[in-house]
C-alpha cells in the first residue's frame, strides 16, 4: 500500500517509451492480496479438514456407513438383557460380508494402539474372514440345515 502511495503522488509523464509506474505496483498489491486470501483460506480449510483434539476422522462410503450402522445397531441389541432377537439383518452375500467386515477393519485400524482391546488386529480380521468364508463356502446341503 506504502508503495501505491508513493506512485500516486508523484506526477509522472506516460508516453509510449515509459511503462505506467501505476500498473506495476499495483500489480505487485493484488499479487499480495491473492497470496493473503489464498492462504487464509488454505489455513481455514486445513483447520476444518483437521479432526479437533482426542478425536479421529475416516472417511467411509455410504454402503461402509449402512454396514457400520447396521453392526452397531445389532452389537447394541446384543448387549441389551432384555433383547429376545425379533429384528433380523443379515449380510446378502459373501461381497456383501466382505464389505461389512472391511468397515469394521477400518474403524478398528484407526483405535490408536495404545487404546486397542487386541494388539494384534489381524485376529479379528482372520476371524471375520473365517466366519465369512466358512458361510459361503459351505455346500448348499450345510446351508439348509
Amino acid at each position: 500500500m506504502a508503495a501505491v502511495k508513493a506512485v500516486s503522488q508523484k506526477r509522472r509523464r506516460t508516453g509510449t517509451q515509459t511503462t505506467d509506474p501505476y500498473h506495476a505496483q499495483l500489480w505487485i498489491l493484488g499479487n499480495a492480496i491473492g497470496e493473503a486470501c489464498w492462504l487464509k483460506g488454505h489455513a481455514s480449510g486445513i483447520r476444518r479438514k483437521t479432526p479437533a483434539e482426542g478425536k479421529i476422522r475416516i472417511d467411509l462410503s455410504i454402503n461402509e456407513l449402512l454396514q457400520l450402522s447396521w453392526l452397531a445397531h445389532l452389537g447394541f441389541q446384543h448387549m441389551m438383557p432384555n433383547y429376545r432377537s425379533f429384528e433380523i439383518y443379515r449380510f446378502s452375500s459373501e461381497e456383501d460380508a466382505q464389505e461389512g467386515a472391511r468397515a469394521v477393519g477400518k474403524i478398528e485400524g484407526v483405535i490408536p494402539a495404545k487404546d486397542r482391546p487386541v494388539a494384534d488386529l489381524t485376529v479379528h480380521f482372520k476371524s471375520r474372514q473365517k466366519l465369512v468364508g466358512d458361510w459361503w463356502q459351505a455346500s448348499p446341503d450345510q446351508l439348509r440345515a
